[in-house]
């Protein structure tokens, strides 16, 4: 399995309480603002977003191509990150 991605924005309260969650069960995921982005690589990670999650809301934690999280959802974070 491929580490987790988490896609959030900096300022987005469910994307912050996504990460705090995600530290507190030990899980290593890679994180990405993507309203920090500029130019080709934010136009290439919200396409990238698009292919999962077409209403491009944040947070959006990838776990698998098949396993996608949209949203704060600690019980279903938890039911797509088992093997």
């Amino acid at each position: 399995m491929q580490k987790p991605r988490l896609y959030a924005l900096s300022t987005c309260v469910h994307c912050k309480n996504t990460k705090k969650f995600l530290d507190k069960q030990g899980i290593d995921y890679e994180a990405i603002h993507v309203d920090l982005l500029q130019g080709k690589e934010r136009e290439d990670t919200v396409r990238e977003i698009k292919e999962y999650n077409p209403d491009l809301s944040f947070p959006t934690l990838v776990v698998d191509k098949d396993k996608v999280v949209v949203g704060y959802k600690e019980q279903e974070i938890l039911e797509a990150m088992e093997k």
